[in-house]
């Protein structure tokens, strides 16, 4: 004779089952939830933007949560600390982890910008520009040993200008400040990232007289990058973010300004829209996003002569030590 089991015995049982399903469905997706550190909110970074308003990423199965910290060190900070699991900062951050010894490396995986994304600013709209009118003048760089300021440095190298001999250069102000800094009336040249460039032409604090990414040339400027022991246990995770990051960048290298404007609005909602415009088309005019996330090797020795001319490295590191192309090559072949 079958026993007979007790409803209320067969509705735990049946609700354990719930538990254990509902459990295991959120698992899963704590494990493609990716939060990203980014050394700053910038349009320099749109194809970012793109990928998680377009969808994207989620295309792809992946929530991402994109964290803004001020400065690279902050942001390598919260990579290395685990507070982040991406971090998007110059690639030299890398670099300056790997000379330290780490054992557990920071690996560059998907190139986000392929050019500096700073541009000289004159507070001085009177005269034409002539790179000989920075000498003696005070200047109003970036941190010493981060992208912006050794990419400037090597700029103006260029034009026979030594940043530390020809100029008042001033590098104490905070990465957060500098903005401010100079429209509170510090220094005659300033290097701002867009959209603060155009907002203050807009202002009529001065004007752009020169890009540093045209003068500096092509280097994986900013990199996605995390630590080798993540990726080793998040391959697939990464595969994934890699190919929702290229699509963006197909996606922004095949719109307008005014396009891409509109999908990366709801990232920077206090900003005019006209501005937003002119600095998403001064980027794409100057070829300031990579259309593909492969770090090549020319770009990376380009990368490391702008830090040797700045003495910030102690010895050239071969690209295959820290920089893994095999998720960018694969998003780039589908």
């Amino acid at each position: 004779m079958m026993k007979y089991t007790p409803w209320f015995i067969r509705a735990i049982v049946i609700l354990l089952i719930v538990i254990v399903a509902l459990t295991s469905c959120n698992q899963e997706k704590n494990e493609s939830k990716i939060t990203i550190g980014e050394v700053t909110r910038s349009v320099f970074y749109a194809p970012e933007y793109v990928a998680v308003a377009q969808g994207f990423f989620e295309e792809q199965g992946l929530e991402v949560d994109i964290q803004t910290t001020a400065g690279g060190d902050k942001t390598m900070a919260a990579l290395l600390a685990g507070s982040v699991d991406i971090a998007l900062v110059g690639a030299e951050t890398s670099i300056y982890v790997y000379q330290q010894g780490a054992e557990d490396r920071v690996i560059n995986f998907a190139q986000l910008t392929q050019t500096d994304g700073t541009f000289l600013f004159a507070r001085n709209t009177e005269d034409t520009f002539d790179w000989d009118q920075l000498r003696q003048s005070t200047f109003l760089g970036q941190r010493k040993g981060g992208m912006p300021q050794m990419a400037g440095e090597f700029a103006l190298s260029k034009h026979g200008i030594n940043a530390h001999q020809d100029l008042e250069l001033i590098q104490n102000v905070d990465f957060a400040n500098i903005a401010s800094a100079f429209a509170s009336g510090t220094g005659d040249y300033v290097q701002l990232f867009e959209p603060q460039a155009s907002i203050f032409e807009q202002e009529g604090r001065g004007k752009v007289v020169a890009s540093f990414g045209t003068e500096s040339g092509k280097l994986p400027y900013t990199v996605f990058m995390t630590k080798q022991s993540f990726i080793n246990d998040n391959q697939e995770v990464v595969q994934k973010f890699t190919n929702g990051l290229h699509k963006a960048q197909l996606w922004v290298d095949s719109h307008t300004a005014e396009e891409i404007a509109e999908v990366i609005l709801p990232f920077f909602k206090d900003i005019d829209p006209a501005i937003l415009i002119s600095s998403v088309n001064r980027y794409k005019e100057q070829g300031t996003y990579a259309t593909d996330p492969i770090i090549d090797e020319d770009e990376w020795n380009n990368l490391l002569d702008v830090m040797s001319a700045a003495g910030e490295l102690k010895e050239r590191v071969d690209a295959e030590v820290i920089v893994d192309n095999a998720f960018a090559e694969h998003a780039a072949s589908k």
